[in-house]
């Protein structure tokens, strides 16, 4: 069956959903990977290294809760659970955004860059050995055409 441009699909073959599940298995196999590494060598959980990396690629280390939560897929009020621990952990800290009353920041502490730099050779080295040492040039060339075809905002 060929369908149009356009034209609504209605179903899912199972060849379509057997790579669905494939790239499923593979993306929590790796993801499971990176955080016990984190977790064994910096008590460190993936998703805090996420929101200390998102925090110090940001301009004065800062972040508005709202675009935090955006960039590290969680919800509200998980980022808000997550950066209790991390303040209480003193990597991060929270200010007052002057321009909303209501709005708040998520800043990166000295103490979190620090935490920071030490977890990411850590994180890098299991990226490393999970993703692009396993595959060639060529697939990983063709894995980023594919995942940037799948991505709402494709790059060129």
């Amino acid at each position: 069956m060929t369908l149009m441009a356009g034209e609504p699909r209605e179903a899912v073959g199972s060849e379509e959903l057997a790579v669905w599940r494939m790239l499923q298995r593979a993306q929590v196999r790796i993801t499971r990977a990176l955080e016990a590494d984190l977790l064994v060598e910096h008590d460190l959980a993936l998703a805090s290294y996420d929101v200390l990396t998102q925090l110090s690629e940001s301009p004065d280390r800062r972040l508005r809760m709202n675009d935090l939560a955006d960039r590290v897929f969680l919800s509200r009020s998980g980022l808000t659970r997550l950066v209790d621990r991390l303040q209480r952990e003193g990597l991060v800290g929270r200010e007052a955004c002057p321009s909303d009353a209501r709005g708040l920041f998520a800043v990166l502490t000295d103490d979190g860059a620090v935490r920071l730099a030490e977890a990411t050779p850590t994180y890098l080295r299991g990226v490393r050995a999970q993703f692009p040492d396993i595959l060639d040039t060529d697939e990983l060339r063709r894995c980023a055409a594919m995942l940037n075809a799948l991505s709402p905002e494709r790059t060129p």
